[in-house]
């Protein structure tokens, strides 16, 4: 795919993206844990923040992602949005997919990986995100062989009809990450999960 030329702002393209994985099952689905009593107890925030600083270096393309508390260590794909203007899943439901119009991990700005959560023979690669909890890491490797590391700040479900696109996709001054999967009741009748996870973390 193409990639923009331009990064500042670009990842608020998709301020129609209100349904973030579409296509996190295609049939029942395995079964999933028990979902926490609990989720995060702040809010994120509903206005966008100063704008990524231009003069900041771009980082290498990533590559891999970690996140050892739920033992998941996976390479990643890059991901556009399907023509409704909604991010795309990866099509290997072991593989993570990261935003490509949105900043790499570690520059300015939310930068966003999803996976699915299950497929109709098991756990896919983000079946336990919703485990993780406040302070947990998230190592992000790039192609170049550099890492930059995060750290879990909340965990939110939210039904995918009432997607917070702008808390996800709003700049940042400074790198933040959000890791995106389905998760709630299965809509046997949509084929689909009714909400998603959304973990937002920061810069460790």
């Amino acid at each position: 795919m193409t990639r923009p030329t331009s990064r500042a702002g670009r990842h608020l393209r998709v301020a129609a993206c209100a349904a973030l994985l579409v296509g996190c099952a295609t049939a029942e689905p395995h079964a999933q844990p028990t979902a926490p009593s609990t989720t995060a107890a702040s809010t994120a925030p509903t206005t966008a923040t100063a704008a990524p600083d231009a003069s900041v270096p771009s980082v290498a393309r990533p590559a891999t992602v970690r996140i050892p508390s739920i033992d998941v260590e996976t390479s990643m794909i890059e991901l556009g949005l399907l023509p409704d203007g909604s991010l795309e899943a990866p099509e290997d439901f072991d593989v993570a997919g990261w935003y490509a119009a949105g900043p790499e991990p570690g520059e300015p700005g939310p930068s966003v990986i999803a996976g699915h959560v299950d497929s109709q023979h098991g756990p896919a690669v983000f079946y336990r995100l919703r485990e993780l909890q406040p302070g947990a890491e998230v190592e992000v490797q790039a192609e170049d062989g550099t890492s930059v590391d995060f750290r879990v700040e909340r965990i939110e479900m939210h039904p995918k009809d009432a997607f917070p696109t702008e808390a996800v996709y709003a700049d940042t001054p400074g790198p933040t990450l959000r890791l995106i999967t389905c998760g709630g009741e299965f809509d046997r009748d949509e084929g689909s999960y009714r909400d998603n996870v959304v973990v937002f973390a920061t810069l460790a």
